[in-house]
């Protein structure tokens, strides 16, 4: 089992990662997810995910999450053939957490140098928390 950081890993490219070590076979779980990065000016970031979030409706769907570490499985899964067995299989081997569960506290984590928060090249980024408190959750 991988321990992975997201505290200051970008989002998109730490979920390409995943998805990739996550066909392999590999069980991750990943913390802080709440902490992960989403690149872009903050205006326009919030805009397109509360447009997500309002397509459907609230009886039909489709079902957009509000929590930060549901958002982030999300993403994994958007990247994963997740209607498939081996997609589904990669699922089960993922879980996500806000924070550090006790069970994870003196555990080394890995960071992900590939989706590092250093390559940007702006300082145009907005935190996973706040995009979810912004869609309204009080994770």
């Amino acid at each position: 089992m991988t321990i992975i950081d997201a505290n200051g890993l970008i989002l998109g490219r730490l979920a390409s990662t995943v998805a990739t070590r996550l066909l392999a076979g590999e069980k991750i779980d990943i913390i802080n997810a709440e902490m992960a990065v989403v690149s872009g000016r903050s205006g326009t970031i919030f805009r397109e995910y509360r447009d997500i979030m309002e397509i459907g409706s609230a009886e039909y769907g489709p079902y957009f999450p509000k929590r930060p570490e549901r958002i982030l499985k999300r993403t994994v899964r958007g990247m994963l053939p997740y209607k498939r067995e081996s997609g589904r299989k990669a699922m089960a081997n993922l879980k996500v957490h806000v924070g550090v569960p006790a069970q994870f506290a003196g555990k080394e984590a890995e960071t992900i140098e590939a989706a590092a928060m250093s390559r940007l090249s702006s300082r145009k980024y907005v935190r996973l928390g706040d995009v979810s408190r912004k869609l309204g959750s009080d994770f």
